[in-house]
């Protein structure tokens, strides 16, 4: 069995994997059609990277939550929730990349406002994971 500190390890550098990988997908979209390269490398990099750390974040925090026995835990049920929110996200711009790389037509998207929901997601998902509010 895995000890705890190097799956802890290992969920965090999915995690900042999985973030740089759906900040990077943001960008991409809101480049344009004009950027056509750059939504292709971006695409590339999310099926080999971002999508692979997403699932690893996923199924290493599983393991810590087995761990600390926090699936009875609101707190964790909460951070559950943002958590799927930001796999949602990925999902649609995933999506969306692979649309623009066939050279379907798509609008940019608001990268303020999709940069600001994932901070946001994170901030609360940090909160939550170093807290652990009752």
């Amino acid at each position: 069995m895995i000890p705890y500190l190097w799956l802890k390890a290992m969920h965090v550098a999915s995690i900042l994997l999985f973030i740089g990988g759906l900040f990077s997908q943001s960008f991409a979209l809101a480049a344009g059609r004009e950027e056509a390269r750059i939504v292709a490398a971006i695409s590339r990099w999310d099926r080999s990277i971002t999508a692979p750390a997403m699932l690893m974040a996923w199924l290493s925090g599983a393991v810590i939550a087995a761990y600390g026995a926090w699936f009875g835990s609101i707190w964790l049920w909460v951070k559950l929730a943002v958590v799927l929110a930001l796999t949602g996200l990925h999902g649609v711009q995933s999506g969306r990349l692979r649309r623009r790389g066939g050279g379907a037509a798509d609008t940019a998207m608001p990268v303020a406002r999709t940069l600001g929901f994932v901070a946001c997601a994170i901030a609360v998902i940090a909160a939550l994971a170093v807290t652990k509010p009752a």
